[in-house]
């Protein structure tokens, strides 16, 4: 990863801190919360935390919790790997930090999956809250790295065509394409708002024994993130216009950086 600042700049270590901040206060509130557990019969479950009403120690942890997902995702997205597209476009930089907050997410997918087998493998103490919060989390992951992909420009095209294209007939081409993810959006948020409007307001729940409000908060974020991709892809659009032709080959798919750390590893354990 570049340590360099990417868009952060004096802004970085200030972030830095309150992540450190936010990450220590919510480790202070989750063991106080663990203990409670032992030492008293109104200990505070997952059932109570996706129901916070009345409860301002759900409610500080809730807020923890996403300070610390908000300033984790900023703090990493200040910087980018190797393989990675520099942000050029005006929408870049959002579309980065939410890639970090999907990135994250994935670890949480693993860290809940784990707690789920020791409970259930090693203390015969299954629960009600992993399977659907994992699918949750999965839910949300799914959608912000379709926006990632389309930041990274790494979603699937076919280039048979279009590499033997003139510039200008290229560039018709994307717009053409943008139109019709703009068209797309369109029809998918227009008919699919009011939909998921009533499936917010209500909370519809995914009606289990944990029961989380899947259906309520999935559907209207499918709604959001499709717009954040068209924001994207316009976004990408305005920012490739005036660069040279790009001609591909199977040699593109091929990562010199990992070829490199593979053979820097082989040659360190010989």
């Amino acid at each position: 990863m570049e340590r360099k600042s990417v868009w952060l700049g004096p802004l970085r270590e200030p972030i830095r801190i309150a992540m450190i901040g936010f990450a220590a206060a919510t480790g202070l509130i989750f063991l106080w919360m663990v203990a409670m557990i032992f030492i008293s019969d109104n200990a505070i479950g997952m059932q109570e935390m996706i129901r916070p009403a009345g409860r301002p120690m759900v409610v500080l942890m809730l807020f923890l919790v996403a300070g610390t997902l908000l300033s984790t995702s900023l703090f990493l997205s200040d910087t980018v790997g190797a393989i990675e597209a520099k942000p050029e476009g005006f929408f870049d930089y959002f579309s980065l930090v939410c890639a970090r907050l999907s990135m994250i997410a994935i670890g949480l997918i693993v860290l809940v999956m784990f707690y789920e087998v020791v409970s259930r493998y090693v203390f015969s103490k299954p629960t009600l809250w992993a399977n659907e919060l994992s699918l949750w989390i999965a839910a949300l992951v799914f959608l912000l790295a379709g926006q990632y992909a389309m930041q990274q420009r790494s979603h699937i095209r076919i280039y048979v065509v279009y590499d033997i294209m003139p510039r200008w007939m290229q560039k018709t081409a994307d717009v053409i394409s943008v139109g019709l993810i703009c068209t797309f959006t369109f029809a998918l948020v227009w008919g699919g708002y009011n939909d998921a409007m009533r499936r917010l307001l209500r909370m519809e729940t995914f009606g289990t024994a944990w029961d989380p409000p899947i259906p309520g908060t999935v559907k209207p974020a499918i709604l959001i993130i499709i717009v954040l991709v068209t924001i994207q892809a316009i976004s990408n659009l305005i920012a490739d216009w005036n660069k040279s032709p790009e001609h591909h080959s199977a040699a593109d798919d091929i990562d010199e950086v990992e070829i490199e750390n593979i053979r820097r590893t082989l040659a360190e354990n010989k």
